[in-house]
C-alpha cells in the first residue's frame, strides 16, 4: 500500500523518473517560432541570500545573453520551498516560468509535508543539475572526537547532540543515514537556520552540527569549529586537509545539497533542448564555474547537466531521501 497517496509508488516513480526527457513529447502547446521571445523568469522558492538564489541569480546572468533575453529571478518562499515550486507547476509549460529546484521541493518535502500542491515527479520536467555543496560533520573545538568514527564512538559512551536546520531538513536526513551506516547515537537537535545553530555549536550547546560545507567552511577557516569529514566523492579543494566520510571508514558515504533548473511538464522538446543548451553553454564558462566554486558549489559533470542525467540524479536523490526519512521515523505532517 502506498503510505503517501500524493506520490506514486517505487515503480511508477522509476517509471516517471526514467522517462522524464520524453515528458516534451507529450507536449499540448506550440512552441512560437523563436523562442525566447520575452523574458523568462526564474522562481527560486526560497527567501533572497541563501546558496539557492545566489546560484539562481548567477546562472539567470550567464543564460539570459545565450538566450538573447532577460531572465528576471522572482523569490517566492513558504513551506520548505513548496510554496514556489507549485507555481511552477501550474505555470504554462512553455518554457518562459523556470524553477531553480532543490532538496526541499523536491526530494525532502514528499517525505515530511503530507499534502503538497504539486507532484514533484509528474509535475517537473529537469533541465539541467547545475551542482552541489556537499554536507559535512562540524565539530565544536571541545569535543574530543577528532574523526567521524571517533565521534561515533564517543556517542555510544556519552551524549552527542547534532544540530541540523530542522527536523526533516536535508542536512537531518544526512545525520540519520550517518548514524544508521555506522550505529552511532548522535541525537539530532534541530533548530530553524543557521542564525541559532551556529552561534549554538561555537557555545558548546551542541557538539556536532550536520550543515553544507559552504556554511561550515568559514567556520573551519577562522579555527572556531572543525569539520570532521566531507561527504563528497573527494576532498574540497577549498579545504584539503578535511578527509572524506569514505576516506573516514563509512564506505560509499555521499550527501549534498544540489540546485538545478527545471520547467513545468509538457513543455516541448524544442523549448526544453534549447533551455539545456543554454544551460549547458552558461556552465561551460570559466568565470561562471568560478563564482559557483567560490560560494562551495560543486558544478555538476556534464552527465547530469542533461535532461536524462538530471532525473536519474533526482530518482537516486529521491530514494535516498526516503530511506532516510524511514530510518528518522519522520511522518509527513
Amino acid at each position: 500500500m502506498n503510505r503517501y497517496p500524493h506520490r506514486p509508488p517505487r515503480r511508477k516513480f522509476l517509471q516517471l523518473a526514467a522517462s522524464a526527457p520524453l515528458f516534451a513529447s507529450q507536449a499540448r502547446i506550440v512552441v512560437a517560432a523563436g523562442y525566447p521571445q520575452r523574458p523568462l523568469t526564474f522562481v527560486v522558492p526560497f527567501g533572497p541570500g541563501g546558496n539557492v538564489d545566489s546560484v539562481g541569480r548567477l546562472m539567470a546572468a550567464a543564460m539570459g545573453p545565450v538566450l538573447g533575453q532577460t531572465i528576471v529571478v522572482e523569490n517566492r518562499a513558504g513551506a520548505g520551498g513548496s510554496v514556489g515550486a507549485a507555481q511552477v507547476a501550474q505555470a504554462a509549460p512553455d518554457g518562459y516560468v523556470l524553477m531553480v529546484g532543490s532538496n526541499g521541493p523536491l526530494t525532502v518535502n514528499p517525505f515530511v509535508q503530507a499534502k503538497l500542491a504539486y507532484d514533484p515527479i509528474k509535475d517537473f520536467a529537469p533541465i539541467a543539475l547545475v551542482g552541489s555543496v556537499p554536507h559535512v560533520l562540524l565539530a565544536n573545538n571541545d569535543l574530543p572526537a577528532k574523526t567521524v568514527q571517533e565521534a561515533a564512538e564517543l556517542s555510544k559512551k556519552r551524549f552527542v547532540g547534532c544540530a541540523s536546520s530542522g527536523i526533516g531538513s536535508a542536512t537531518h536526513l544526512t545525520l540519520a543515514r550517518f548514524n544508521a551506516q555506522t550505529g552511532a547515537r548522535i541525537e539530532h537537535v534541530p533548530f530553524r537556520g543557521g542564525n541559532t545553530l551556529v552561534p549554538a555549536l561555537i557555545g558548546g550547546d551542541v557538539q556536532l552540527a550536520s550543515m553544507e560545507f559552504s556554511t561550515a567552511l568559514p567556520l573551519h577557516q577562522s579555527g572556531r569549529a572543525r569539520i570532521l569529514a566531507v561527504a563528497g566523492e573527494r576532498r574540497s579543494p577549498l579545504a584539503p586537509d578535511v578527509p572524506t566520510f569514505i576516506e573516514s571508514g563509512v564506505p560509499g558515504f555521499t550527501a549534498q545539497s544540489y540546485v538545478g533548473l527545471l520547467a513545468p511538464a509538457r513543455v516541448p522538446a524544442d523549448v526544453l533542448n534549447k533551455l539545456e543548451e543554454a544551460a549547458n553553454a552558461a556552465l561551460d564558462a570559466r568565470e561562471l564555474a568560478d563564482k559557483l566554486r567560490s560560494l562551495g558549489l560543486e558544478v555538476a559533470p556534464k552527465e547530469h547537466r542533461r535532461s536524462a542525467g538530471f532525473a536519474a540524479f533526482l530518482q537516486a536523490e529521491y530514494e535516498r531521501s526516503g530511506q532516510a526519512a524511514r530510518i528518522a521515523g519522520i511522518q509527513p505532517e
